[in-house]
């Protein structure tokens, strides 16, 4: 699994987070959340910005440039 997407997985579970609250809190369908976290997909820059502010991460963190 790509670093994003086992990242992503992992804050989201973490947080106790169903697919799709998280996908309706970003204002995306479940299915492009699915997407991104099966790495089917990437979001783009808005989106991924959108992704770490939810988080409190920075993107390195997301895409393992970064730890915690």
């Amino acid at each position: 699994m790509e670093i994003f997407a086992q990242r992503l997985k992992e804050l989201r579970t973490e947080k106790g987070l169903s697919l799709r609250k998280m996908a309706s809190d970003l204002g995306i369908h479940h299915t492009s959340l699915g997407d991104y976290e099966n790495s089917i997909s990437q979001p783009n820059m808005e989106m991924l910005l959108k992704i770490a502010k939810y988080f409190g991460v920075t993107i390195g963190y997301l895409y393992g440039e970064e730890d915690y």
